[in-house]
């Protein structure tokens, strides 16, 4: 399956070629290898670059974790947990 660029979805091999010629004739052949050099030396810094802003976040994200804890009292060394004395019925009112 093509994923077509919404620019460039038209350009086959006839252009391609057509582009290539056009640049071939703007920078000469001399200049081409050194554009070349110069693309592939800013891909490759730029890659440098995201890693190691993606590492950054990685390891912010990890430092922040939040720590949990428990949503309860730990249990009494004696192994049984207390129970809640039942509620007492409130009096009834004082007449007066």
């Amino acid at each position: 399956m093509i994923f077509p660029l919404a620019f460039i979805e038209g350009i086959g091999g006839p252009e391609l070629m057509m582009i290539m010629f056009i640049v071939l004739l703007l920078f000469g052949a001399n200049r081409l290898p050194e554009l070349a050099r110069g693309i592939g030396k800013s891909v490759r810094e730029f890659r440098k670059a995201a890693s190691g802003v993606e590492d950054e976040v990685r390891r912010a994200m990890e430092e922040e974790q939040p720590k949990k804890f428990p949503t309860h009292p730990p249990a009494p060394p004696g192994g049984t947990i207390p129970q809640a004395a039942p509620d007492k019925p409130a009096p009834p009112p004082a007449a007066g």
